[in-house]
């Protein structure tokens, strides 16, 4: 890889300038109300904002090619247009600006300087957080079904499900299987409403619990961990698969969906930096490398671990 040059960097470094511009706009909800076309003067009013103000962001917006204008009527580009009905999921990005404006205090103080948002957090904040997992998860739930295989599986638990996407996937593959989501109390709700939502409220439960304590039951034959071990420290990591190994039945499996480190720590890149997210985000989490997740595996008393990648990663252990 060739290094970057200096012009290279400064444009990294002055590329906030981009990105804040349209966290504005996606906080403002500038895309729905531009929409098929709309005046800087009628957006305003319909965002609440300086009619000024807004037409130097129009123009901007223009400039970076996420709107059209043609004379002084904006509107929104083929892209753009999906940035509406995506806003609730995208919202979460918004308001990692602000976290991830404390990463100098972070660097220094060695862990986040933020509130912990997953036990304090309002609910805009839990249901932008959500709604970005099920965003995240939607596009690769199928083919995560397909890498692991739904046959055979009669009780499933998703461990920090979120919004249940995968459970939902799964049980649409199996109709022979039951899946239980646990997570936290304000999240609950969300993974009901979308069980609801897929007609699989006999099949797919979801109760209250707290992944880095409570007892998760026993007899599972499979058990998704999904982008919850960045949240956690080595330690939590080695406690939760001792608990998952428990909670399995014989032969299940464990599946861990994770950005994976390589040895180095230095690469993929988006692995690299969202480490420095759980820095910024969380108390003690972090990003991990496969010979990590390997010997925590092992040290649950799991075997057979294998590592798939379809776009993700995923490591399956068994339980003898």
């Amino acid at each position: 890889m060739t290094p970057p040059s200096m012009e290279d960097l400064m444009h990294t470094i002055r590329s906030f300038r981009e990105s804040r511009v349209l966290l504005t706009a996606l906080e403002l909800d500038v895309f729905s109300a531009v929409g098929e076309g709309a005046k800087a003067a009628e957006t305003a009013t319909r965002i609440g904002t300086d009619p000024r103000a807004t037409e130097m962001l129009l123009n901007t917006l223009v400039a970076l090619g996420a709107l059209e204008k043609a004379g002084d009527l904006f509107r929104c580009t083929p892209a753009s247009r999906f940035l509406g009905p995506a806003r609730l999921g995208m919202m979460h990005t918004v308001h990692l600006w602000d976290t991830w404006s404390t990463l100098t205090a972070c660097v220094k103080a060695g862990t986040t300087q933020r509130e912990d948002r997953q036990d304090k957090a309002p609910r805009e904040w839990t249901e932008a957080f959500i709604q970005a997992m099920h965003d995240r998860a939607l596009p690769s739930a199928a083919a995560m079904v397909t890498t692991i295989g739904a046959e055979g599986v009669r009780h499933m638990l998703d461990i920090g499900g979120g919004p249940a996407t995968f459970s939902i996937a799964f049980a649409r593959a199996n109709p022979g299987l039951d899946a239980t989501v646990l997570d936290l109390e304000r999240v609950v709700p969300i993974a009901e409403r979308n069980i609801r939502g897929a007609g699989l409220s006999d099949r797919v439960k979801a109760r209250i619990g707290d992944l880095r304590t409570d007892a998760f039951g026993t007899g599972y034959d499979l058990i998704l961990a999904s982008a919850i071990c960045h949240m956690l420290s080595e330690a939590e990591n080695q406690d939760l698969f001792r608990r998952c190994a428990s909670a399995l039945a014989p032969g299940g499996r464990l599946v861990v969906r994770e950005f994976i480190l390589d040895p180095d720590r230095t690469s993929p890149k988006e692995s690299v930096l969202f480490a420095l997210n759980m820095l910024v985000g969380t108390a003690h989490g972090s990003t991990y490398t496969e010979a990590e997740y390997r010997t925590w595996l092992t040290a649950a008393g799991l075997k057979d671990i294998t590592r798939h990648s379809n776009g993700e990663d995923l490591l399956v252990a068994v339980r003898p």
